[in-house]
């Protein structure tokens, strides 16, 4: 986006500014989508599911943390539909849901680093 001119408060027109107003089901979408990522745990926990499928038990143990709230987090990640699981026996695998998903995290993590 251009910088206005020195002295030119108002450049954009009011059909641009209507234009760029996102409908109500795009902004809480967008919100739901964020607060997956608005967790320490559930971060770390996205950090991981970059290697790919990851069981529940290695990610209790790569984290330290309990199951309950391991399974806990990745209940509201699957909510928020930034991950999926497969069950194979008696283990549950999860993944990123899918590139978006891996490009929005790689996001976060690079611009979090500029600091």
């Amino acid at each position: 986006m251009e910088v206005p001119p020195a002295g030119d408060q108002c450049h954009l027109s009011p059909a641009e500014l209507a234009a760029a107003v996102l409908p109500a089901p795009t902004v809480e979408e967008a919100v739901r989508l964020a607060k997956g990522f608005a967790d320490p745990t559930r971060l770390r926990i996205l950090a991981l599911l970059r290697l790919g499928e990851v069981c529940v038990h290695q990610i209790v143990d790569a984290l330290g943390l309990e199951q309950s709230a391991v399974s806990h987090q990745l209940g509201t990640l699957r909510a928020a539909r930034l991950v999926e699981s497969t069950r194979r026996g008696r283990h549950v695998y999860y993944r990123l849901a899918d590139e978006h998903v891996a490009a929005m995290l790689e996001g976060v993590l690079l611009h979090s680093q500029e600091v």
